[in-house]
């Protein structure tokens, strides 16, 4: 070593010293002359993010009746009280890491002194930060500066000023905590690996117990850990997790906390730690189950619309408690399996349910044949199925609800008005493309013709048979008679259909800087009237990609006097102390008059009658309940429906393929639908089976209750 080397490190030693000596004499002379004003106010500012910013807690979701299904979370932490924690634990801490906590106030200088001279004079690193201080040094990394690297650098980083700000605020936090509760604050924020915070959760995820009960090898184990947590991980690393929990158990014997003979005993036994992985709940809505996840990731995505940021979300430590009625869906989930297999390529079968109300509607089970979770192999999804606007084939002939209220809202026929049918119609309002239709007069259109699906119709039938029997030639006839496509489309969002007509073309978010018709514009705007264009011809037979709970909740408008509600999943939700949070929701509306919507629930209440669509489905099923229903089925029979719904219950079932591409869905009786060429599926197949066979075991200790009366301002 050169001279010079030597004399620099002794001129170092002697100014850390000082600054050390300084450190020392703070609690008597405050804070004057070992930093500058600046720096107090960076202490004083960190100090006070440790009081304001609280750490990250799991937020919990439950069924209606408080039984929790999921947790959400980024840091797995069971916060505890100081009595929870027990004298094993205690003494197995301290021993490791600051034996003489209970005389120091917050900074042991002895102990610091030596560290910092034996880590400048190049000798052996040391440690030398007590409870306190790697309280705050934790805090800040898990919780102030928590998704910062940069933030989380800086409150680790090697340099004697990064110390003496630790120092302070530990100081500073020692005059307004007492012992325990700095001990037990360390212990509710220091990680132990694989998103495990603070010793509740790892008392549960390494044991499965809790802190009051855990032993002494176990309590040594976990104090030991805290050290380096990967390193001495029990599972990818047992030899280096059981040597440092020896250790640990050593330091107790000569801290005079532990038997030298009980701790010789304890270091024969196993680590004992829960096999393979720790045992932690799932952190997102995969959690809930194959069954309950649908449900849960519709919680989600209603919280975060409605201004709820994911980070507050995953860390608020919130309860809440949904609407979801565990045996409802159950059934819902058996019945829509039972009719599509869940590993099917490409078929979705999804069944929503709502229960009708004037000043809630509130979803009640969100089920799909698909199994919710990540195994694509098994037929799981994470997709929102049943509540995104996923359907892209369309809801079919259940639109022609859009029509019809359209026609009673504007008096142009009543729901025992004979209407013409015929099984074919020629519109000249709306133009189309199809090459049977008679050129026009006006350059490069056609008028748009239309068929029905099957033959046999009459030439004329009352509104209410119509929707029973939906012919597409009766309806198209009345988006003539509207004179464009505007009513019908304003009817369905205000209905329900608010998501799904603020959507593109293909179902997404609207694009405006795209280029594409498809993207940029929703699909009120696309298919509806544009200067002196009446718009799409075909809205009423329901082509366009769909919600199939925004279809549940147009049943649950009729069904409730024309009120619509959102559907919402909420019953409340609490914070961390059990204070309600309110969640801004939209308000009820009356968007039709009540008349109205009664005269709409006995218009449609002719669908599972004889002649009716879904007759058959609830004959086969027992079904012997008024209700409202509209079956409806696509171009190519490539996707199908069933909007159904009685006055304690609405829903609508929906069969299609979620990952599109041509051709039709193919019915081989229950349990065998596949994709195929040439469809013949129909919503009074597979759609009206799957709402019957769930609805008849939901309601069958219900009352049977009768729909509103019709009034006579619309039925002529």
């Amino acid at each position: 070593m050169r001279k010079t080397d030597g004399l620099f490190k002794l001129l170092g030693l002697c100014l850390l010293a000082g600054v050390l000596v300084a450190g020392i004499m703070f609690p008597v002379v405050g804070a004057a002359g070992v930093v500058s004003n600046q720096a107090s106010e960076t202490v004083d500012k960190t100090s006070s993010d440790l009081a304001d910013i609280p750490p990250p807690l799991v937020t919990t979701i439950t069924d209606a009746g408080g039984k929790p299904i999921a947790t959400l979370y980024k840091q797995y932490r069971i916060p505890v009280r100081p009595d929870q924690i027990n004298p094993a634990l205690k003494w197995a801490l301290l021993s490791a890491e600051d034996k003489a906590f209970y005389e120091h106030h917050g900074v042991n200088w002895g102990r610091t002194l030596r560290a910092a001279v034996s880590n400048t004079a190049g000798g052996d690193t040391q440690g030398a930060s007590t409870i306190t201080q790697q309280y705050v040094k934790n805090y800040l990394i898990n919780v102030v500066y928590r998704g910062d690297k940069n933030g989380q650098a800086k409150a680790q980083e090697q340099t004697l000023s990064r110390k003496l700000k630790e120092a302070r605020i530990a100081i500073n936090l020692e005059t307004k905590l007492s012992k325990d509760q700095i001990l037990a604050g360390y212990l509710n924020i220091v990680e132990f690996s694989r998103q495990i915070y603070g010793v509740g959760a790892a008392a549960h995820a390494y044991f499965n117990t809790t802190p009051e009960n855990l032993t002494v090898p176990q309590a040594a184990l976990l104090a030991g850990i805290v050290n380096n947590p990967i390193v001495f991980d029990p599972w990818n690393h047992p030899d280096k997790a059981t040597k440092r929990r020896n250790l640990v158990l050593d330091r107790m014997v000569s801290n005079q906390k532990l038997a030298k003979a009980d701790a010789d005993k304890f270091k024969a036994e196993p680590l004992g730690v829960v096999p393979d992985t720790p045992q932690k709940p799932a952190s997102n809505c995969t959690g809930a189950g194959t069954e309950n996840g649908f449900f849960c990731q519709y919680v989600q995505d209603y919280l975060l619309k409605a201004g709820m940021s994911e980070d507050q979300l995953y860390t608020g430590g919130y309860t809440v408690k949904t609407t979801l009625d565990e045996k409802a869906n159950h059934e819902a989930k058996v019945s829509a399996e039972q009719q599509v297999n869940k590993t099917q390529k490409n078929v979705a079968n999804t069944l929503s349910l709502i229960r009708p109300g004037k000043d809630r509607h509130e979803v009640v089970a969100l089920a799909a044949n698909r199994d919710y979770g990540i195994d694509a192999d098994q037929g799981q999804t994470t997709y929102a199925l049943p509540s995104g606007v996923f359907n892209t084939g369309g809801a079919g002939s259940s639109y022609k609800i859009f029509t019809t209220a359209a026609v009673l809202n504007q008096h142009i026929a009543g729901i025992y008005s004979n209407i013409p049918v015929g099984n074919s119609y020629v519109s000249h309002v709306f133009t189309g493309s199809q090459p049977h239709c008679p050129a026009t007069g006006a350059p490069n259109t056609r008028w748009y013709c239309v068929g029905n699906a099957g033959n046999g119709y009459p030439e004329s039938a009352s509104l209410q048979q119509a929707l029973a029997t939906s012919p597409n030639t009766a309806f198209v006839a009345l988006e003539d008679k509207l004179g464009s496509t505007g009513p019908a489309i304003d009817m369905a969002t205000k209905l329900g259909m608010r998501e799904t007509m603020a959507s593109n073309q293909g179902g997404g978010p609207v694009d405006p800087k795209s280029t594409n018709p498809g993207k940029n514009q929703t699909q009120a705007q696309a298919y509806g009237p544009k200067g002196n264009y009446p718009g799409t011809g075909a809205f009423t037979l329901g082509f366009s990609p769909t919600s199939g709970l925004e279809m549940a909740n147009v049943a649950a408008t009729i069904l409730s006097g024309g009120k619509w509600c959102p559907p919402t999943p909420l019953a409340s939700v609490t914070d961390r102390d059990g204070k309600p949070v309110p969640v801004k929701e939209a308000a009820c509306e009356q968007v039709v008059p009540e008349g109205l919507a009664n005269t709409m629930a006995v218009g449609m209440s002719k669908d599972d009658q004889p002649g009716g669509t879904s007759a058959k489905a609830a004959a086969d099923a027992g079904w012997n309940r008024p209700l409202v229903g509209k079956t409806g089925t696509t171009q190519n029979n490539g996707s199908a429906t069933f909007v159904a719904g009685t006055p304690q219950m609405a829903g609508a079932a929906m069969v299609f393929r979620p990952e599109g591409g041509n051709g039709g869905l193919c019915y081989g009786g229950v349990g065998n639908v596949y994709t195929c060429g040439t469809g013949n599926m129909f919503g009074g197949k597979t759609p009206a089976q799957t709402w019957f066979g769930a609805m008849t075991n939901i309601m069958k200790d219900q009352p049977i209750v009768g729909l509103p009366p019709e009034d006579p301002a619309y039925t002529n």
